[in-house]
C-alpha cells in the first residue's frame, strides 16, 4: 500500500467556540490522502470545502481532533514550525494565479524558494528553469506575468507550487477561471505532475467531468463527508 501523506482523525472546526452562536463547521472528519493519488473535493456551497482546505493546508486549526502529515501530529506545532512544514510540504494552486505581475514567469516559480532560502543561487534558478520546461512554457520563461495568457499563467503558478517539491498539492478551482480548452490543459497538466512525479494532488472542482477523472471523488455535505469512493 502507498505510502500516508495525510491523514484527518475526528477533525472538528467550530467557529464562536464559547458563545451563543457556537457554530461547527466541520464534523468528525476522517480522511486519508496516499501518495501519488489524485483526487476531487466536492460539494454545494456552504458545505465546508473551504474550511476543510485551510486546516489541510495548515492556514488554520482544527477545533479538536488531529491531522498528521507524513505520519508528524500538527497538532502540538508553533506557528514556526507549521510555517515551515507547511512550505516543505504542501504547495497551492489557486483559482485566480496571483502571479507577480512585475516579475517574470521564472522569477515567480523561483518565489517560494527564494522565501525559504533568502537569496537566489544556481540552483534555485535551475530548478525554476526546470520547472518552467515540465510546464512546457520554456519558450516564455523571461515573460513578464502580465503578458501571458490565462493558461499560461495558471501553468506558472503550478510550476510555483511544486517549487520546494510538495508531497501535496491543494488547488482550489484551479480551472474555474479558464475557458474550456485551457482548463482541460491545466488538468492534464496536473495529472502528468502526479503521475511523473508521484505527487499527491486534492483538487477542489464544481466540474462534474474533471472529478470522474481523478482516482477518488471525495463529497462534502454539511460538514461531513458524506462520500469518498472511486470517481
Amino acid at each position: 500500500m502507498a505510502e500516508e501523506i495525510l491523514a484527518l482523525d475526528k477533525v472538528c472546526k467550530a467557529y464562536n467556540v464559547g458563545t451563543l452562536v457556537e457554530t461547527e463547521v466541520l464534523h468528525d472528519i476522517d480522511l486519508v490522502m496516499r501518495r501519488s493519488e489524485f483526487l476531487a473535493l466536492m460539494g454545494p456551497s456552504g458545505s465546508g470545502k473551504s474550511t476543510l482546505l485551510n486546516i489541510i493546508g495548515l492556514l488554520d486549526r482544527p477545533t479538536s481532533g488531529h491531522l498528521y502529515i507524513n505520519g508528524q501530529d500538527t497538532s502540538a506545532l508553533g506557528e514556526s514550525e507549521l510555517t515551515r512544514l507547511r512550505s516543505h510540504s504542501i504547495g497551492f494552486v489557486f483559482q485566480y494565479h496571483y502571479l507577480i505581475s512585475a516579475f517574470t514567469a521564472l522569477e515567480n516559480v523561483m518565489m517560494p524558494m527564494l522565501v525559504d532560502q533568502g537569496f537566489p543561487t544556481p540552483a534555485v534558478e535551475g530548478r525554476a528553469a526546470n520547472l518552467m520546461e515540465q510546464v512546457g512554457l520554456t519558450s516564455v520563461i523571461n515573460n513578464l506575468a502580465l503578458n501571458m495568457s490565462g493558461g499560461q499563467q495558471q501553468r506558472v503558478a503550478v510550476a510555483r507550487a511544486l517549487a520546494m517539491n510538495p508531497d501535496l498539492v491543494l488547488a482550489d478551482e484551479p480551472t474555474g477561471n479558464l475557458d474550456t480548452k485551457s482548463a482541460d490543459g491545466v488538468f492534464e497538466l496536473l495529472r502528468q505532475v502526479n503521475q511523473q512525479n508521484g505527487t499527491t494532488f486534492l483538487i477542489v472542482t464544481h466540474n462534474m467531468d474533471l472529478a470522474r477523472r481523478c482516482d477518488r471523488i471525495i463529497e462534502l455535505v454539511d460538514g461531513r463527508i458524506h462520500a469518498a469512493g472511486k470517481a
